[in-house]
């Protein structure tokens, strides 16, 4: 052994009384695939048959860790008992170290001649070593990302911390009846996520489930086609799988109709971000209706001006109460139609997320210009307005390997 490294033992065995582990720690940058206590029993020992002494354990707690480091199986089984009847495939261990034993890791460090950030601090060998035990005995993978389930040691306190990650499911839903608004209000008796969320809820035993829609149509705008794209997030999850064939006949025998959902898929936590912020290209099918005769020529040409045009809309009036008062620029893709007679007509819009489909055919008082009204010199409403198609989300973040990867059924917790 290199007599540096005895000679550094010998100071640190000269600071007072140390478990095998709190020895080796110190050096732990120094040899490799030994755990600290085995590091700490070799130097031990050498420094013993060097100085042709007996070898002697110690015989009395340590003073820099005061035992912690001799409770590794105990912590252990304390973990897996937090985690009760939860279901995990991964997991992570972390640890708050009361300040009087970070400062005794660091004065044991400083005592011996050592640098303060020499080896590994005495929170990275709780961590693992208890995070080792806690995989064996449940079978499950350490996560450093996003486990499905976080423990925290509360050295100080003596108890430990369970957050359970939630789960995404990603899908897209069709709204089948007006009036029902994305998500809870009070003005409604229902909405898309109370017909959607219940048989989540229930499946993956959360506390709380949040859904997330990649935009909104109007509350009285029907979602058809092949959907929008949506993810539900269950919090605090006691199960983590689910058939999601077997939810998604669930919900829609629950929905009576009203509402649907298809392609529903697990899901990465970035997932609900990107649904969120996703700016979505969408295709409306507006009835429209005008207050005066138009002709089919007319008509044809208005919507002739309309295609491809970027279109300046300030803050319709009926959202102006709860939306700034600004001036946006959006574009209408494509446009075509049918007047039906010379009073009502069938207008088809693909449009940049963020357009105004009611606007476009009113003008808003002059709010959006071009409008359709405007262009005919008639007065023109949105009489009906359904969503018939939504451009889909990056799928990248979708995970069909959250199965495969994991073989067999979910681990769970013993109570």
């Amino acid at each position: 052994m290199d007599p540096d490294l005895i000679d550094g033992a010998r100071a640190l065995l000269a600071t007072g009384q140390l478990c095998d582990s709190c020895l080796g720690r110190p050096v732990a940058d120094r040899s490799f695939g030994l755990t600290n206590a085995e590091r700490g029993r070799a130097l031990r020992t050498t420094v013993a048959l060097a100085q042709d002494e007996p070898f002697e354990a110690p015989d009395a707690e340590c003073w820099v860790c005061e035992g912690t480091c001799e409770r590794f199986d105990e912590l252990a089984d304390r973990v897996v008992e937090a985690l009760g009847d939860t279901e995990l495939y991964t997991y992570q261990i972390g640890t708050r170290v009361p300040p009087l034993l970070e400062e005794n890791d660091r004065l044991l460090r400083l005592d011996a001649g050592f640098d303060e950030d020499a080896g590994e601090q005495l929170k990275t060998e709780v961590n693992r070593e208890v995070g080792r035990r806690v995989g064996r005995k449940l079978g499950a993978d350490v996560d450093f990302e996003r486990p499905d389930v976080q423990f925290l040691l509360d050295l100080e306190d003596d108890r430990v911390e369970v957050q359970r990650n939630s789960i995404a499911i990603y899908g897209r839903y069709r709204k089948l009846e007006r009036d029902i608004p994305q998500t809870e209000w009070e003005k409604f008796d229902e909405s898309v996520e109370e017909l959607v969320a219940p048989p989540f809820l229930s499946a993956f035993r959360g506390t709380e489930a949040v859904f997330h829609g990649a935009g909104r149509e109007d509350v009285d705008a029907l979602m058809l086609g092949p959907g929008r794209p949506f993810v539900l997030e269950v919090k605090q999850p006691r199960r983590r799988d689910a058939d999601l064939d077997e939810l998604q006949a669930e919900v829609e025998a629950q929905a009576d109709g009203k509402a649907e959902v298809e392609d529903l898929a697990f899901a990465s936590h970035e997932m609900v971000e990107r649904v969120k912020e996703h700016d979505a290209s969408k295709t409306y099918r507006a009835s429209v209706r005008f207050d005066e005769d138009v002709s089919e020529a007319d008509f044809e040409d208005a919507l002739a001006e309309l295609d491809g045009v970027t279109v300046e809309q300030r803050t319709p009036h009926r959202v102006d109460h709860r939306r700034a008062d600004l001036v946006r620029e959006r574009q209408v893709l494509s446009i075509e139609g049918d007047l039906e007679d010379a009073r009502t007509a069938t207008v088809d819009v693909h449009g940049e997320g963020g357009l105004y489909i009611k606007e476009l055919v009113s003008g808003d008082e002059g709010r959006t210009e071009p409008s359709l009204a405007g262009l005919l010199g008639v007065a023109a409403t949105v009489s009906a307005l359904d969503v018939v198609d939504v451009q889909g989300v990056d799928e990248p973040f979708l995970t069909d390997e959250y199965r495969l990867e994991r073989e067999g059924d979910p681990v769970a917790g013993h109570a």
